[in-house]
């Protein structure tokens, strides 16, 4: 089992190799919260994510003929980076498993570092089970993304680093998908401040440690794609399990929606970029959980690895979670001055016009009716409201779309 003190020896063999990433409080984020935030900005690692921590630990601990043979990993994407970067820089061959819904981004990262990738099944399990046979095969060392006392040590050493910087936190959000981070952060924590909060915020499309509890033990849990692809494991990691449910205060899930309006306002107000599963435990705390309230609170920002393919898309939905954007189908009269009048009312309700499309075509069956629908930038869901009114005020037949 992971300890302390492998927590501690951890932090020492990984002094040299990995970066200590720098925590900011957010002045705005913390007003949005009700909570005054500590923002741990764990995506500047070298390849975007804490996952470095875990891999260079535990290829640091190979026997020279273990070295030698190499490597084989079973990966959503981090992990592969991390032990594909590391490796590399310490001579160890590196092979990686990834499902084959794996981002893209992290593929072509993790070939760059030199590993030798393969993309396998529809999901981790999948992938994990051919890693397995390839460590068997050609005696090569496996090495979990997760479920291992020395990758979870050296995750812990993040917890570790977050107390000297913060010292009086009263209590810290991690995300969580297999475990590992969480059972790091709960053996350091534990043993260092036994009295601080530690809050666990999963992806409700995988919901591994909700599941657990109920349960009572790791078991297997349906997983549906979504934007925290790095949380999306099907069974959390049994070393660690035993730590979280004695260490961790609360559970709690986000849905997709959330995630993606967290990924924004990290954009928008820290300059940051945040990959899904990074940003979920901000999400959470976007809802001002009151027993939070005026509390100091770190949240570690785990991961920025998002693909740029996708990030486009989650702008405009996490804008429309916020009622920053919003989408209006509606039913007009097809005489002339109809939508001029339309879109003058929309003016002086001052949101703002981003695309308007008059559908005559796919018209309603009343032929004096056409479809329009428009596209809106709002300040927030109550201008939204404000905007439904004055349309409804003004007879207009509409539908909202807000993501």
């Amino acid at each position: 089992m992971a300890t302390l003190q492998g927590i501690i020896d951890a932090q020492r063999r990984l002094a040299e190799h990995v970066r200590k990433t720098p925590v900011f409080m957010s002045p705005r984020l913390s007003a949005l919260s009700g909570a005054t935030l500590f923002l741990k900005h764990e995506y500047q690692q070298v390849t975007g994510s804490f996952k470095e921590r875990g891999a260079c630990n535990r290829l640091l601990l190979l026997t020279e003929e273990e070295r030698l043979r190499g490597v084989v990993a079973a990966s959503a994407g981090n992990h592969a980076l991390g032990l594909a970067y590391h490796g590399q820089r310490l001579g160890v061959p590196v092979r990686v498993v990834m499902p084959r819904f794996a981002p893209m981004v992290k593929v072509a990262q993790c070939r760059s570092y030199g590993a030798q990738v393969e993309l396998v099944g529809e999901n981790f399990d999948e992938a994990r089970a051919l890693a397995a046979t390839l460590a068997e095969q050609d005696r090569l060392t496996l090495v979990h993304g997760f479920d291992d006392p020395a990758v979870i040590e050296g995750q812990g050493t993040l917890g570790l680093e977050l107390l000297e910087q913060v010292p009086e936190l009263d209590a810290v959000v991690v995300p969580v998908g297999g475990g590992g981070l969480l059972a790091g952060l709960c053996v350091a924590l534990e043993s260092e401040r036994p009295q601080l909060e530690l809050i666990a915020v999963e992806a409700a499309n995988a919901p591994t440690l909700t599941q657990a509890l109920a349960a009572g033990a790791p078991v297997p849990v349906p997983v549906r794609p979504g934007l925290a692809d790095g949380l999306a494991v099907t069974r959390i990691g049994s070393h660690g399990f035993s730590e979280i449910v004695r260490s961790v205060s609360q559970v709690e899930c986000v849905a997709e929606a959330e995630i993606a309006a967290a990924i924004v306002r990290l954009m928008e107000v820290e300059k940051a970029v945040v990959e899904g599963a990074g940003a979920v435990g901000l999400a959470w705390l976007l809802r001002r959980p009151p027993q939070l309230a005026g509390r100091r609170v770190g949240v570690v920002l785990s991961g920025g690895n998002i693909d740029l393919n996708v990030a486009s898309r989650v702008i405009e939905r996490g804008l429309a979670a916020a009622g920053r954007l919003c989408r209006i189908a509606i039913e007009i009269s097809d005489q002339p001055g109809a939508l001029a009048r339309l879109l003058a009312l929309i003016a002086s309700a001052e949101a703002n016009l981003i695309q308007v499309d008059h559908d005559r075509n796919f018209a309603p069956a009343d032929v004096t009716m056409v479809n329009v629908s428009l596209v809106l930038e709002t300040r927030d869901a109550g201008h939204v409201e404000r905007v439904r009114e004055a349309l409804s005020s003004a007879g207009f037949r509409c539908r909202f779309d807000q993501g």
